[in-house]
């Protein structure tokens, strides 16, 4: 039998405190407004020739000036948001720009606004990038194949659909004060890709400088710690002003807390006098940066170590969020607090990660459907009517989980408006009373969504936008294709397509039952042949597959029927018209 020596103590992440009024009247947890105090926009002057700009957008961007000239880390969101910074930068240098360094991939389309820095204006071949040589894939990875649910996770952690005032207004994003400034619009993409790539480790010498890069995988595996021994200053992706996200709500791959630790403990050897990461205020003095760094470490290795613990003991993942909590030494700086994400999801994504989604709990097995579950739980307490009665007083009684499970229920099991109202009411409530801001605006876009006022249904689809697939080379969302394919249509279908392009490029995608196979095309019984431009308008839905083959746009084998069932298999809306 599972050892029954864990806490019935709750998680601290719905509080009974009162919800506080924001600036622009949102209703908020108040440590959760308070925490927007130190994602203001400003510049911080670190040091002699170290500059760093928060509050900008969603991440910071960091100068430091060399005898050689001036070394740009990260370029943010756009080219609107590193131009920002670097205006509100020269005010106090005029040194040239002389090489860009990215600690990650997340934070790097603004570097074109470089450019018009550079002594040989407009030559991108002209400015030093220096990067982990992984960003490249994970800028190509990322959207394609898990696109809709990667830009659905978006707009729920980060805010993107919800206001800007009222009670449900955005307060921040916990590492930032949002997604991307709107000040910043229309959000000019202006990547340049690595030209100095590394994959453990790197000295070089930048601008005069020496420069020590240190592979550090954090919440994105090409993280790099990056060091200036001469000035004692260390940028870094590693410790964030609020606990680590082991596990992100929007959604995104396992991130192995052993592999942080490392890390943090290269990190705390540097000594550093300065540290600046890629989100939150800098912060300098030896003793208080080493204090931080074995905070923020010991709060990681205690999640792993008392989840594995929990696990060895056979407790249920229900039960481990309740067996692993943070002592109250963690509440003492910012740097450990559940103002991103929470502990009890961190704790559930540490179990997945080691031993997947089994947690041994025999109700896991063979749950039933989700919607005849919820219809025979609110038949067996007596019907809807008396579940709505048991949600309305567990929320006079503050018991917002249970009220959570009630109006789940009745969601799934009636289609009312007033139950999805009234479940909208829950989650609404928990959302003013949590101190994570992943949470609170997971929540408010969920009720949103629930009471009407938010259509979400475009990020429940594949969509391509016409510039995404002009922007790569034509064949690359072909493969893209397969996670698009009905099985149900295409069981009785074996056939293989050529896509030839006008710029002499082509690939193949064979369906074979059921699966569809990527494959070069060189044996494909159809093919066809069309411009770059109007495949990613097929894609981008601004033209049908049978407009294209009725104007010419498409050229066949003389077997147009043929193909045009094969597209019929995929569920994407230009290929059904």
């Amino acid at each position: 039998m599972p050892s029954q020596t864990h806490s019935s103590e709750l998680p601290a992440s719905i509080s009974n405190i009162d919800p506080a009024v924001g600036p622009l009247h949102q209703l908020a947890h108040p440590d959760h407004i308070s925490h927007s105090e130190r994602l203001v926009r400003k510049l911080y002057q670190v040091r002699d020739n170290v500059w760093c700009m928060v509050g900008n957008g969603l991440s910071n961007q960091t100068f430091i000036e060399g005898p050689e000239g001036l070394i740009c880390i990260d370029t943010g969101e756009c080219v609107e948001e590193m131009q920002e910074a670097l205006d509100e930068l020269r005010k106090f240098t005029s040194a040239p720009v002389v090489a860009c360094l990215y600690t990650h991939f997340h934070y790097v389309n603004g570097t074109t606004a470089l450019l018009a820095e550079l002594k040989d204006a407009g030559n991108a071949e002209s400015l030093p990038v220096y990067g982990h040589s992984r960003i490249a894939g994970n800028i190509a990875r990322y959207g394609g194949e898990v696109g809709p649910r990667i830009m659905r996770g978006l707009v729920h952690q980060f805010a993107i659909s919800m206001p800007t005032e009222s009670d449900d207004g955005l307060v921040n994003v916990g590492l930032g004060k949002f997604f991307r400034n709107s000040d910043h619009a229309p959000f000019t993409h202006g990547h340049l890709p690595v030209t100095h790539s590394f994959d453990e480790t790197l000295k070089a010498d930048i601008a005069g400088l020496k420069v020590e890069f240190t592979h550090a995988p954090s919440d994105a595996d090409d993280s790099a710690t990056i060091w200036f021994p001469e000035l004692g200053v260390c940028v870094n992706n590693l410790v964030w002003p609020a606990l680590f996200n082991v596990f992100a709500i929007r959604g995104e791959e396992y991130r192995d807390p052993r592999i942080l630790l490392s890390g943090l403990d290269h990190m705390a050897e540097l000594g550093a006098d300065h540290l600046l990461g890629a989100h939150g205020p800098p912060f300098s003095g030896k003793a208080d940066i080493n204090d931080v760094i074995v905070d923020y470490r010991d709060s990681i290795q205690l999640l792993w170590d008392q989840t594995v613990r929990g696990a060895n003991k056979g407790l249920s993942l229900d039960e481990l969020t309740r067996f692993v909590q943070l002592p109250e030494r963690f509440n003492r700086t910012y740097f450990t607090r559940q103002f991103y994400g929470l502990v009890e999801h961190h704790v559930k994504q540490i179990h997945a990660g080691l031993f997947g989604w089994f947690d041994e709990d025999v109700a896991n097995l063979f749950p039933l459907a989700p919607t005849d579950r919820a219809t025979r739980i609110v038949a067996g307490f007596g019907g809807a009517n008396k579940v709505l009665a048991m949600m309305q007083q567990a929320m006079q009684e503050d018991d917002h989980r249970w009220a959570l499970e009630l109006g789940a229920w009745l969601e799934k099991a009636t289609d009312d408006q007033s139950n999805k109202d009234a479940l909208a009411n829950v989650v609404r409530t928990i959302a003013q009373r949590t101190t994570s801001a992943n949470v609170r605006n997971w929540c408010l876009t969920r009720a949103l969504e629930l009471e009407g006022k938010l259509d979400l249904s475009r990020f429940r689809q594949h969509r391509f936008r016409v510039d995404e697939v002009l922007a790569k080379p034509a064949t690359t969302f072909i493969k893209v294709l397969r996670v698009l394919l009905a099985p149900e249509r295409s069981l009785d279908l074996d056939m293989e397509v050529r896509w030839l392009f006008d710029d002499g490029t082509s690939t193949g995608l064979k369906i074979r039952g059921g699966v569809a196979i990527p494959t070069s095309g060189a044996d494909a019984q159809q093919q066809i042949s069309l411009t770059h431009a109007d495949w990613a308008k097929i894609l981008g839905g601004k033209l049908t597959f049978a407009a294209a083959l009725t104007e010419g746009r498409i050229q066949t084998n003389d077997d147009a029927a043929a193909i045009a069932r094969f597209f019929s298999c995929f569920d994407h809306p230009s290929f059904n018209q």
